[in-house]
């Protein structure tokens, strides 16, 4: 399959493709973190014509969530000049959504993007694909079937306000995430988990 992995630095999902045998590319403004092959540019640049009907069989795509989480849409009502921003980023979002490619996924955290434009088509966490760690992730699918858990990692019960609860390493007792502020958190918690890449190469790659 020719697979295009758009907004992605790491190579992770790029390289679960790769490794199995695909044409797969990743795409960003970004330079690749991983050697291999990378578009470093806009994807929807029309010199480029990376968006040509016909030129790809499967679209992953990771926009940006930053103004499209719930958390990130708060903070217009404190900074109204963020709007324009926000609408930026569901238009960007619609974009890869109706790109000229017969199979797509838009992977994001869940958020806005659920009332501004559909609700996810199902909703994952790294925990069913083998990884120690939760995050809530939307799955927006055209022409692909629902990706099929391959390993429930259990996590570790605490009580919390006087309930037993799961939670994984990546998560305090409360279920706040680990991760401390730091220049690359941002990037370090966008990263996808090996776990749901190689599901997505083992499941979509064979279609």
């Amino acid at each position: 399959m020719r697979v295009l992995v758009a907004c992605e630095k790491s190579g992770i999902v790029r390289d679960a493709f790769q490794a199995r045998g695909h044409n797969a590319w990743s795409c960003d403004l970004m330079p690749t973190e991983a050697p291999g092959n990378h578009h470093r540019r806009d994807i929807f640049d029309p010199q480029v014509m990376l968006m040509t009907p016909g030129a790809w069989d499967l679209l992953i795509a990771h926009p940006p969530c930053q103004f499209l989480s719930v958390s990130g849409y708060h903070w217009v009502y404190r900074r109204p000049e963020r709007l324009e921003k926000v609408k930026a980023a569901l238009e960007f979002f619609r974009l890869m959504l109706d790109a000229p490619i017969p199979r797509i996924c838009v992977e994001n955290p869940i958020g806005i993007t659920s009332t501004r434009i559909a609700r996810p088509t199902q909703t994952i966490q790294p925990y069913e694909f083998g990884e120690d760690a939760s995050k809530k992730t939307g799955l927006w699918l055209k022409g692909l079937p629902f990706l099929q858990s391959t390993e429930r990692i259990p996590g570790r019960m605490v009580m919390w306000k006087g309930k037993m609860r799961e939670r994984w390493a990546n998560q305090t007792d409360s279920g706040q995430n680990r991760l401390g502020p730091s220049p690359t958190r941002a990037a370090d918690r966008a990263r996808t988990y090996e776990g749901i890449a190689d599901a997505m190469a083992d499941q979509w790659g064979k279609l």
